[in-house]
């Protein structure tokens, strides 16, 4: 009897362990509600409540949005598949046979994603798109015209067109591998899967009417992007980690006398008195009057950034205040403050605006918020505020940009700077991404995928191997978000290489010329979401989603649509008209695939092509530029600095191809952030048969131009 009593109790107790344990993984299909047109939110299970958009704390900017187009919802949801067990969630999305995905973050060497498997993780690049990236963004943009924002701070694997399910509706051909015909050990596979590491998810499905409409709704929906003070644009130069103030003078002069462009000055680790981890606090021993010194740099039109991390030295003014916030583990002995607590926030915020901004620094670098593992905190360390480390290190970026944006706006002042990590969501923070990677080509990939993720990417200058590499990366520099030299390791100049140096001069002046032109560009990503610098793939008439039919794709016979198959990630587009096609270190030429349409030689108004691949011989002066119909270039007088940038400016419009064209240009104050108020001016651009006009649109008492010269480039 106690025997079949134990026996009982046994399976009692099991039973009661499964019921426990039991979660349902019925698939489900998400119920999805419109938001803003073309916008649909759907919630599985659970959500947490800590997530990518909330760490950001931007609203979507509604009236934009509200503005856009209606339309239909772009998937079956019949075929879109969702389920939740054992504290995991599971999503499963439709693939067509030819559509292509772009996106899931900043990837260094692959534009297409179809096919890949990842594990969006925030870490350093190591070199390999695994998903580990400094900015593991969850946001896929598909050829079909749709894309899917997985707002959640975790570590999302992603398998698209990987796995073959066994219930699929479109099994690929079963080949027999002895037979050595048409075997392949990735059979054609027709669903995009994710998996969540939490019980529940918030979507965002977007629809648009082309690629990138649905990035520029992405990109509102997340807050609009950003548009930086002017002189953000200009050029940068970083310092050495020990330079002094003697040394930055010295530096300073040294572009005057060069008469190369400057605008911004980075002090490296050694303006704090200690570093890895930081006081916060000046060495005195290198910058013994710190308010003086940004004050005659200003002076002399140079603003001030800063280095940092975020880990905080055990000897200082901050520790003791800021150590009840801080984390469980140390970064380099430094603790990690918690910024989601509203305690710490105003802590630093406090100290960084008595011991910094209000001596005059314009904006900082912030380094070593994404990885390596080896010294970051480990996915145990726990948090006061609850938040868990892996939530933590997905939005840490995040959070130190927000951090700094406030105190800034606090003061009216914009700033623009640095970071190594960023998010869903950091879209209209004033920060660039960098890292310590260094290849060239994959630099210029990193930065077509910037535009597909709502970040932004520089492609700095370090070191070279030789003057045209130099060169080279000075071109290409000079057409992304941020023109850099980076010189904290080596103290390298700008005319280092001299031979090359009259060659990097002019591409720098060149820069500051376009600053009308960039600037309505960035003023077009804030009000309307369309990314400054992206990929071909975003750009009208150039098809990434072909028929496969027998002898299409055929290199001799139809080059054109072989080549739109592949993946392009040596050009991209630098606003609304310019086509950027680098050169690299011993590049003797290159192809160009030129979108549909006319397109014109930007140096010199000569047609060039349509729809079609053409030769570029290298000139070894200059990057390749070439403009669409109808493009038009608003231009300025060569200036140093953007301090020259002033009252009365002239306008050089120059206008290419046959086609009739209109841009707009905008102009503010250039340094706060009273344009979000509507104190700013837009003017309408048209070219019509050969004649320009300028078109009031929206009128306040900033605009800086004066003349307007309409230059006709295509005879």
């Amino acid at each position: 009897m106690k025997q079949i009593l134990f026996s009982l109790i046994i399976i009692f107790t099991l039973f009661s362990c499964q019921q426990k344990t039991k979660v349902s993984s019925e698939q489900i299909n998400p119920i999805w509600s419109e938001t803003f047109p073309g916008v649909w939110k759907s919630e599985v299970n659970k959500p947490e409540d800590f997530n990518l958009l909330t760490a950001a704390n931007k609203a979507p900017r509604a009236e934009t949005l509200n503005n856009k187009s209606a339309q239909e919802f772009p998937i079956s949801t019949d075929e879109i598949k969702a389920f939740t067990k054992n504290g995991k969630t599971y999503l499963r999305f439709p693939l067509e046979k030819e559509e292509q995905i772009y996106g899931f973050g900043l990837n260094f060497k692959t534009v297409q994603q179809r096919g890949r498997i990842m594990r969006l993780h925030m870490d350093h690049y190591g070199g390999k798109d695994d998903g580990k990236s400094h900015a593991p963004v969850p946001f896929y943009v598909s050829s079909k015209g749709y894309g899917v924002l997985i707002n959640a701070a975790r570590y999302i694997d992603v398998y698209v067109g990987t796995g073959v399910r066994a219930d699929t509706k479109n099994p690929p051909t079963v080949y027999d591998r002895n037979a050595r015909d048409g075997w392949t050990a990735q059979p054609y596979s027709d669903n995009l899967e994710i998996l969540i590491p939490a019980d529940g998810v918030e979507l965002v499905l977007f629809s648009g009417e082309t690629m990138l409409d649905v990035v520029q709704r992405f990109n509102l929906y997340c807050g609009g992007g950003v548009l930086p003070p002017k002189w953000g644009l200009g050029f940068w130069q970083r310092t050495p980690t020990l330079y002094d103030t003697g040394d930055i003078q010295t530096e300073v002069n040294g572009f005057v006398e060069n008469n190369f462009p400057l605008d911004v000055v980075g002090l490296e680790p050694g303006w704090h008195s200690k570093s890895y981890p930081c006081t916060f606090e000046w060495d005195k021993t290198r910058y013994p009057n710190p308010a003086q010194f940004a004050k005659n740099m200003d002076k002399q039109g140079v603003k001030l950034n800063l280095w940092m991390n975020p880990y905080i030295w055990p000897e200082g003014k901050l520790y003791d205040d800021i150590k009840p916030y801080a984390g469980s583990h140390t970064v380099w002995n430094g603790i990690v403050p918690d910024y989601t607590i509203p305690e710490s926030r105003k802590i630093m915020q406090e100290h960084m605006l008595k011991h910094q901004l209000d001596m005059g620094v314009s904006g900082y670098k912030m380094d070593e918020v994404d990885g390596f593992d080896r010294w970051l905190w480990p996915d145990v360390a726990t948090f006061p505020s609850g938040i868990d480390a892996e939530q933590m290190r997905q939005t840490y970026g995040t959070q130190m940009m927000s951090l700094t944006d406030e105190i800034y706006r606090e003061k009216n002042e914009r700033t623009y700077g640095l970071i190594r990590a960023a998010n869903a969501g950091s879209v209209s923070y004033p920060y660039v991404i960098y890292n310590d990677y260094y290849n060239h080509r994959d630099f210029i990939t990193a930065l077509i995928n910037s535009g597909n993720s709502g970040v932004l990417w520089t492609p700095e200058v370090r070191a070279s191997r030789s003057s045209e590499e130099w060169m080279r990366r000075m071109q290409t520099t000079c057409f992304s978000p941020m023109a850099m030299l980076n010189a904290w390791a080596d103290g390298t100049k700008p005319w280092t290489f001299k031979d090359v140096y009259k060659q990097c001069q002019d591409v720098a002046f060149l820069r500051m010329q376009m600053l009308p032109y960039l600037y309505s560009t960035f003023a077009d990503y804030y009000f309307n979401g369309t990314p400054p610098f992206r990929g071909m793939n975003l750009e009208a008439g150039f098809e990434t989603s072909l028929k496969t039919e027998q002898g299409e794709l055929d290199g001799t016979k139809n080059p054109y649509a072989e080549a739109l198959k592949r993946e392009v990630k040596d050009q991209y587009m630098m606003g609304e008209f310019m086509l950027v096609a680098p050169l690299f270190n011993m590049d003797a030429g290159r192809k160009v695939i030129l979108p549909k349409g006319n397109w014109y030689d930007f140096y010199t108004g000569k047609y060039v092509g349509n729809g079609e691949i053409i030769q570029v011989e290298d000139g070894f002066e200059q990057i390749p530029l070439f403009i669409k119909d109808g493009g038009i270039i608003p231009m300025m007088p060569a200036i140093r600095q953007t301090s020259e940038w002033k009252e009365n400016t002239p306008l050089e419009v120059r206008v290419y191809g046959k086609a009739n064209g209109k841009f707009v240009l905008y102009d503010d104050d250039g340094k706060t952030f009273d344009f979000e108020k509507g104190k700013y001016t837009t003017k309408l651009l048209k070219a019509e048969n050969n004649k320009g006009s300028v078109e009031d649109i929206h009128q306040s008492d900033s605009w800086i131009y004066g003349e307007v010269n309409w230059k006709f480039m295509t005879e």
